[in-house]
């Protein structure tokens, strides 16, 4: 009996051994590396949590869920929010944009070297040939009568100084002559100088004159001269009509020298002066450079077209150059008031407004990283800006791929050209906050009619113009408008307003003749 009860024991040891043994290896299986980490650091225990992924909308990224879905403005599939801690690299700046090294290479990103030159701002002019205003001349009838021949048949005719351009039939010619024989028949000095004087006013010659006197033969006919050399470009009479003394017969103008009248826009006068050189080429006369130099400069800005004209002397001897042609000069005006400053592409700015600014990769990151700068913008160079302030010498801005970035900042909630000073509130808000706020822009496209460089210039500057317009860019080839505005400031029709007014017709509105008149030859579209 003794001996089973011992037995009983020994089981029961056995039994509490087995299960102390399992609870140790349960420990060492199950027990968390957190614990065990916080056990070789002084007991200090950190609970690693995996943050909740946000998803967002591109185009209002002011949307925040913490699930996929839809845009609850624009429908459009939400995309996971990319934050710069997730490539794994911190950014030097917490404001910095990082992009992977995949996609700046997808956004076909480029930078450039930010440097210093002597600027030359390259300016472009159209207008057309024209005669020169001081070698206009109107032949007109010396006295009363009807015209009994005529050898001028047709406008563009050319004639030369002398030539007999019209005879004229007048009783009062007549009875000059009549009274010139009796005051010679009665011999009275006084009477026979008069009588000539009177001839002479009527443009008859003294050969003409003594011819009279010493035949006694008189003739109601009188010729008209030619005063000059030129081209006919009115002629105002035919063969029997009647016309009174100092009625206009022709317009002759002597095309040896014409003019080259330009518009220049306002922003382009300050680079233009008199004196200079300038350079053109015909449309009509391809590979042909002609030259001459500015005589004039319109003082008076056009309120519609908001141009001056600008006017050149040129040679026209062997008469190549005819009025009304279509010319394009071009000026390489030197900028002396900006030596050795700082000159950027035109592709690397974005303008928001009242804004413009660039991306400025940082130097030393191991990821492509970008910091926004607001820049002032000086003269433009066609496809350069002057730089006065924001940058300095040996710095990479972005020259393509600009936009991207600048989308990748709005997603992420950081300063853009669409957010500047509202970007700290933004992200300290929440996201059910979020959701309330309006869509802070928006891009939209419609039609506008144009045609040439001119035109462009028009159409985006009556674009930018209306307040919460962010960008405009006009595409002449496919007569389209890209806009980017603020939909809490303005609308596209507002804005489609504003661009007929300027002379071009759009989808909804059609500019007013009298605007569209004013337009240059050169700007008119409708057929």
């Amino acid at each position: 009996m003794k001996k089973i009860t011992e037995i009983g024991k020994m089981k029961q040891v056995r039994y509490a051994l087995f299960a102390l043994a399992g609870l140790f290896i349960g420990w060492l299986l199950f027990s968390s590396p957190s614990e065990t980490k916080s056990d070789e650091h002084e007991g200090h225990t950190h609970e690693v949590q995996k943050e909740a992924q946000i998803w967002t909308c591109s185009m209002h990224p002011q949307i925040r869920k913490d699930k996929p879905g839809k845009c609850p403005i624009c429908a459009m599939d939400l995309i996971p929010l990319h934050k710069s801690g997730d490539t794994g690299e911190a950014a030097i700046d917490p404001a910095a944009i990082q992009l992977s090294e995949e996609a700046a290479a997808l956004a076909n990103v480029q930078t450039s070297l930010v440097s210093r030159k002597n600027p030359i701002k390259e300016i472009r002019l159209y207008g057309k040939i024209a005669a020169d205003e001081r070698n206009l001349q109107s032949q007109t009838a010396h006295i009363s009568g009807r015209i009994e021949g005529l050898s001028i048949n047709f406008t563009g005719e050319a004639v030369h100084a002398g030539q007999t351009l019209a005879r004229i039939y007048s009783p009062e010619l007549l009875s000059a002559q009549q009274e010139l024989l009796e005051a010679i028949k009665i011999n009275q000095p006084q009477l026979v100088k008069a009588a000539r004087e009177k001839l002479h006013l009527w443009k008859m010659t003294d050969a003409q004159i003594a011819a009279i006197e010493h035949s006694g033969n008189v003739s109601p006919i009188v010729d008209i001269k030619a005063n000059t050399s030129g081209i006919v470009i009115n002629k105002r009479v035919n063969q029997g009509d009647y016309v009174s003394q100092g009625a206009v017969l022709l317009d002759i103008a002597n095309l040896s020298r014409v003019w080259a009248l330009f518009q220049a826009y306002e922003t382009d006068l300050p680079f233009i002066n008199l004196g200079d050189q300038l350079k053109f080429t015909l449309t009509s006369v391809p590979g042909k450079v002609f030259e001459g130099k500015v005589s004039f400069i319109d003082p008076i800005i056009n309120s519609t077209t908001r141009t001056a004209g600008v006017r050149i002397e040129v040679s026209n001897s062997k008469g190549v150059l005819k009025p009304e042609m279509y010319a394009t000069a071009t000026v390489s005006a030197g900028l002396k008031a900006y030596k050795d400053e700082i000159v950027i592409p035109s592709s690397a700015i974005l303008w928001t407004g009242k804004r413009s600014i660039v991306y400025v990769k940082e130097a030393g990151a191991s990821s492509p990283s970008f910091l926004m700068r607001q820049v002032e913008l000086g003269p433009s160079l066609g496809n350069a800006y002057v730089i006065i302030k924001g940058l300095t010498e040996g710095e990479e801005v972005v020259t393509n791929g600009a936009f991207v970035i600048d989308a990748s900042a709005q997603l992420e909630g950081k300063r853009s050209m669409m957010n500047d000073d509202e970007a700290q509130t933004k992200q300290s808000m929440t996201p059910s906050q979020m959701k309330t706020m309006p869509a802070q822009s928006e891009h939209a496209m419609f039609t506008v009619k144009g045609k040439c460089e001119m035109c462009k210039d028009r159409i985006e500057t009556a674009a930018k113009s209306v307040n919460g317009v962010l960008s405009a860019s006009w595409d002449q080839d496919k007569q389209m408008i890209h806009l980017q505005f603020n939909p809490q400031k303005t609308s596209v029709d507002a804005i489609s307003k504003a661009i007929a007014k300027v002379g071009h017709d759009t989808d909804k509105y059609k500019a007013s003749k009298k605007v569209y008149d004013n337009l240059p030859e050169c700007c008119r579209y409708r057929d």
